[in-house]
């Protein structure tokens, strides 16, 4: 009878350790990720009381500063806040370097000695082209647009037959330096320049 027992108090605990082991039994202590904030909020709570009943003078001077603070903190928050709803970016003072130069015939020109004397003569030859252009349009030989291209304003100019063939080469020579990678030197512009003085005086009569 006693082995019995033993045996029947055995197999009742093997089941019982086999039910226990499962996932389901086994016992985790759940991680609080509060538990040091709600601690320290208790241990900073239990100072204070100790600190009211024991230093009261302390405890006021301490709250005080405290508030202080606060007021301090809301203070410069609110003027922030203020700032950034009506400041407005500042304009600069009104002065030569901020005065809209207008890109007539004088500029192109003054543009084009100050790129030749720099060497870039691909673009001295750009602005020597833009101040033709700019002559000519202050002699109602065409109507000037930035959107125009140099060939559009060589196909409108209204010169005399020379002036046109003279046009064209100018336009010729520009692509070719601008555009299909010729090489360009001192003389090239300058003699640019020459056939660019000849043609403001072949504009076509009204």
């Amino acid at each position: 009878m006693n082995a019995q027992a033993s045996i029947s108090a055995d197999s009742v605990r093997s089941v019982l350790d086999s039910v226990l082991a499962q996932p389901a039994y086994v016992w985790r202590e759940r991680r609080d990720l509060l538990a040091f904030v709600r601690q320290a909020y208790r241990d900073l709570s239990a100072w204070l009381d100790r600190l009211g009943s024991e230093h009261p003078a302390a405890y006021f001077a301490l709250l005080f500063a405290l508030t202080c603070v606060l007021v301090v903190l809301l203070t410069h928050f609110g003027f922030l806040i203020w700032r950034s709803l009506t400041s407005r970016p500042e304009r600069p003072a009104p002065g030569p370097m901020y005065v809209a130069r207008a890109r007539d015939e004088t500029w192109h020109l003054r543009a084009y000695h100050a790129a030749l004397a720099e060497g870039r003569y691909t673009d001295a030859m750009a602005e020597r082209f833009a101040a033709l252009v700019s002559q000519l349009g202050r002699l109602a030989a065409v109507r000037l647009d930035h959107s125009k291209t140099p060939a559009e304003y060589a196909a409108e100019a209204r010169l005399d037959e020379d002036g046109q063939t003279a046009m064209a080469g100018l336009v010729d020579d520009l692509y070719l330096r601008l555009f299909g990678g010729a090489p360009c030197t001192a003389a090239d512009v300058r003699q640019f320049d020459v056939a660019a003085e000849t043609i403001g005086g072949r504009v076509a009569a009204a």
